[in-house]
């Protein structure tokens, strides 16, 4: 969603900026409206053997541990698929041989905020996976279904619209065979 033309951008934050504007009504009053824009990121799903690549990851300012794909900010002027790739292999020690382009969510009406999400297959560990000073992070291999099953788990931080994808999958077979097949490739 564009900002409109006479937004004016109020804070010039780390991952946020705020915009603020003046918005005619259908009455004919005025009212001040606001917008976030946020730094895109991008989210990787990794297939190994039968399993998703999944990270169980700690950050100093959350509370508790909680479960995430590999995934991260996009640096200035890097392109979507470099930072999927340079995350996952600093969160994970992984390489992929393919990637694909699966989603990419726009954000909501208030917050504008640019998610790609990514498929990639044909894992190779290539090195021991190298954390930011900010992340505790441990590994694990998911299976097909239990990693459906993370969007039920509140504390799973995953792209808003993704979860809702996966709840679907999990009440469509149709939906849930055709992700498998952009994951796994044909049974």
């Amino acid at each position: 969603m564009q900002l409109p033309k006479n937004a004016k951008q109020v804070h010039n934050g780390i991952l946020f900026n705020v915009y603020q504007w003046e918005q005619e009504m259908f009455n004919g009053t005025t009212e001040t409206f606001e917008r976030l824009t946020r730094v895109p990121s991008v989210e990787v799903i990794a297939s190994i053997g039968e399993d998703i690549l999944t990270i169980v990851q700690e950050q100093p300012a959350r509370e508790g541990k909680y479960p995430s794909l590999p995934g991260g900010r996009i640096d200035p002027g890097e392109e979507p698929l470099a930072a999927a790739k340079r995350e996952l292999l600093e969160e994970t020690g992984y390489e992929a041989e393919e990637w694909q382009l699966w989603r990419t969510y726009p954000g909501t009406s208030k917050i504008h905020f640019s998610e790609y999400i990514y498929i990639a297959k044909g894992l190779k560990k290539v090195r021991e996976k190298q954390e930011d000073a900010g992340e505790k992070i441990s590994l694990h291999h998911t299976s097909f279904n239990d990693f459906l099953n993370m969007c039920r788990d509140t504390s799973f931080t995953a792209a808003m619209f993704f979860k809702f994808e996966m709840y679907e999958m999990l009440l469509d077979e149709e939906k849930k065979e055709a992700f498998y097949r952009e994951v796994y490739g044909e049974r």
